[in-house]
């Protein structure tokens, strides 16, 4: 299963995630509470990092991806997961 997560609104993810096609659920995060919980803060931006986890099926964080470049994000995920 792959999520979004951001500091927007159910409404905001919504339009974004039509605008774009995302073919996944984007969370909403206006409290900021997943974001503190997972590092995602940047104190100089309103926005959290890309990062990005692989989390194993028992609810482990198995690899954690600081730096997301989204065009070859999605090869680095799958290439972990062979």
């Amino acid at each position: 299963m792959v999520l979004g997560a951001s500091f927007d609104t159910p409404e905001e993810n919504r339009a974004f995630q039509e605008k774009f096609g995302f073919p996944y659920d984007l969370l909403s995060d206006p409290d900021r509470e997943a974001g503190e919980a997972y590092g995602a803060m940047q104190e100089d931006k309103p926005y959290p990092a890309r990062i990005s986890y692989l989390i194993d099926t028992e609810g482990r964080i198995a690899k954690v991806y600081a730096t997301v470049v989204p065009a070859d994000h999605p090869d680095e995920v799958l290439n972990d997961l062979a």
